[in-house]
């Protein structure tokens, strides 16, 4: 002990150099450097963990600071000791030294593939912006949906509207269907005395009704169905019995629904007729039935229908001479192209009948279009 506390018998270090002024400047002199170095590291990196409290590992960092301390005061004392041989003092301090360089080295080794795995600066600042990216796109999609749900509610309140403007209209059409029920019976009963010829010839009358008026329900939110759908649907007994003899084919039109059953009245009275004294009587009956958007002689826009039916030769003349007062006559000649609005014609020419409706565009739908040159083609 007392050769640590008492070092008067060792010999200083500038003797060594001896005592050479520029040696024992330039000795000092660098390590007075790395001394005023070494303190000035740990220094900084205190005052970086002190700002910051998110920097990984800090007890190595602190490690390292200890460290370069400790052989900042190496440094130190070897320049005391060009003058005082105070080696034991040296020997303690590089003890130390070693003690805290091992501990460090040793956790630096263990922290390796932590380190190793710490993300690198360019690699954050891809995921930063990455992240900014997100939080943009996040930011759009929250506008996006705050103009949706503007948009959405005005939607609604917009629907909202036009529900109550259909609930007036299905009473509309409701009082409208029932008065042509009610006028349907009541001239049907005219000139008829057999029960059963009344009740056959009504409940056609409002089958046909009810067919247009189905067709067009069974189209969702849509107040028209295709011309084509209702024709079809209401000659669908024909075409299945004589589906060879009858030919059918018209332009693209949307029909309203008042239309619709006006249209459905007209073929059912032509077809009843047809199934009822034509096609049991000859095998080479043939029917034409067509439909397109023509121009009138003002240059409107209307609708034609056209039935070209041929009759047996031996059958012209009685079915050109018949009943042209009848109520299925008034309703094709009459009651339906005023509805309508239009006007209608029926003649025979040669062996065949051909019956042509004509309405303006705007009675039979809002909502027409030409999607070809087929839909202008007029009818044959």
């Amino acid at each position: 002990m007392n050769h640590i506390i008492e070092y008067g018998d060792y010999m200083p270090h500038g003797m060594c150099l001896l005592w050479q002024p520029w040696l024992v400047i330039l000795w000092a002199g660098s390590d007075l450097l790395i001394f005023l170095s070494y303190m000035a590291i740990p220094f900084a990196l205190l005052t970086v963990l002190r700002k910051r409290n998110d920097v990984p590992h800090r007890g190595l960092v602190v490690l390292f600071a200890s460290f370069i301390v400790l052989c900042g005061l190496t440094h130190l004392l070897g320049i005391v000791t060009l003058w005082y041989p105070i080696y034991p003092w040296v020997g303690s301090v590089k003890l130390a030294t070693g003690i805290v360089s091992m501990i460090t080295a040793i956790v630096l080794f263990r922290l390796i593939p932590d380190l190793a795995n710490l993300p690198s600066p360019s690699e954050l600042a891809s995921v930063n912006a990455s992240l900014q990216g997100e939080i943009l796109a996040h930011k759009k999609t929250l506008a996006s949906l705050e103009s949706q749900i503007v948009e959405r509610t005005g939607e609604l309140k917009s629907a909202n509207e036009k529900l109550a403007v259909q609930t007036q209209e299905a009473n509309h059409r409701s009082a409208n269907l029932l008065a042509v029920a009610g006028a349907l019976a009541s001239q049907s009963a005219r000139g008829i005395e057999s029960k059963e010829d009344f009740v056959s010839t009504l409940l056609g009358r409002l089958q046909a009704l009810a067919k247009a008026t189905t067709s067009i329900n069974k189209v969702e939110g849509k107040p028209s169905v295709d011309l084509e759908t209702i024709v079809r649907g209401q000659l669908e007994p024909m075409l299945q019995t004589f589906t060879d003899r009858v030919e059918i084919a018209g332009a693209s039109i949307n029909v309203a629904s008042e239309a619709a059953q006006q249209i459905c009245l007209a073929l059912h009275e032509l077809a009843t007729n047809s199934q009822k004294y034509n096609f049991p009587v000859s095998a080479n009956t043939r029917i034409k039935l067509g439909w397109a958007i023509t121009q009138n002689d003002a240059g409107e826009s209307q609708f034609e229908l056209r039935w070209q039916e041929q009759i047996p030769p031996d059958l012209v003349s009685e079915v050109s001479k018949g009943d042209h007062k009848g109520f299925g006559t008034q309703l094709l000649m009459r009651a339906i192209p005023a509805t309508l609005k239009g006007h209608a014609s029926r003649e025979f020419i040669e062996h065949e009948l051909i019956y042509q409706l004509y309405a303006p565009l705007e009675a039979i739908s809002a909502d027409f279009y030409f999607s070809d040159d087929r839909d202008r083609g007029s009818v044959r």
